[in-house]
């Protein structure tokens, strides 16, 4: 028993005539809840994982707006009414397995049926970002609880303090702008890649179970050079493990990737799912299909 992950839905915007974030999210959730049939008024939380939005928001929560554009009990709740309860999680490349924990938790303990999953991330906007890495993409991921072996095992953490020496996002006031700064250290996708297999090697000794045993093993963020040394560190074909198509996409990457990975397997088979971070942090689960 455990969360089933129904419906994944990616947007993308263009640099020419970009879509923000908020749109970029709200598209997602909604083309993933017509897909789950699932009608907006039905949905008991939602979580955004998504970090860079329009204008550097900071308040109020992304998820709040979300779930107003959606459609989704935005009113305040009745006594005897449904309601739908939002919040954002920020935590990088590994957002979506923490969102996904956190559903699990909920599930689990029967407190909702239906959990959405929602990361966008897009270029704040002008003159609000320098040089801005990602590209601009949403995603949304409906969940629900599972009876049977298949869903979301438990997640393994694993984590090496390096002071954002590998990876740091500031947002600091110039010219009276907050202005987005991003920057990467050329050590940053092995840095990542040794997290990331640390938190595998945990997620498999727990499950009992060895590298040869997955059916696929599904890896965030995309980028070329931390798929490859991820494979290195696990003993693998940097064919076995799938990534995003985009190599540029940061919280959407994981759910992208998993929606190709799973949508071509039948029930019951293993996915190990890895996600490395600033941090350094890396967490990975294995999840059975449904």
């Amino acid at each position: 028993m455990g969360t089933v992950i129904g419906p994944v839905q990616i947007t993308r915007g263009k640099w020419y005539g970009r879509r923000g974030a908020l749109h970029l999210a709200v598209s997602a959730s909604k083309a993933c809840l017509r897909q789950a049939g699932c009608a907006p008024g039905a949905l008991d939380l939602l979580i955004n994982a998504g970090v860079y939005r329009d204008r550097n928001l900071a308040e109020p929560a992304l998820a709040a707006l979300i779930q107003q554009d959606v459609g989704a009990n935005p009113e305040d709740p009745h006594r005897e009414g449904h309601g739908t309860f939002s919040v954002d999680v920020a935590n990088g490349t590994c957002g979506v397995l923490t969102a996904l924990q956190i559903i699990d938790g909920f599930l689990r303990s029967s407190t909702i049926d239906r959990g959405l999953v929602v990361a966008s991330d897009a270029d704040p906007g002008r003159h609000c970002s320098v040089g801005f890495p990602f590209s601009p993409v949403g995603a949304a991921m409906m969940c629900r609880w599972g009876d049977d072996a298949a869903g979301l095992g438990p997640v393994h953490w694993f984590n090496t303090p390096d002071d954002g020496d590998h990876f740091r996002a500031t947002v600091a006031l110039e010219h009276s702008r907050n202005v987005l700064r991003v920057s990467t250290s050329e050590a940053m996708d092995e840095e990542f890649a040794v997290a990331g297999a640390a938190a595998a090697q945990r997620c498999m000794e727990a499950e009992h179970c060895g590298a040869t045993d997955l059916d696929a093993i599904v890896a965030a963020p995309a980028r070329v050079g931390y798929r490859t040394a991820l494979a290195k560190h696990l003993g693998l074909p940097v064919a076995r493990i799938t990534v995003a198509d985009d190599e540029s996409m940061h919280t959407a990457s994981l759910p992208a990737a998993l929606g190709k990975a799973v949508q071509s397997l039948p029930s019951g088979r293993r996915v190990l799912i890895v996600a490395a971070g600033a941090g350094v942090t890396a967490g990975a689960a294995l999840y059975r299909t449904a």
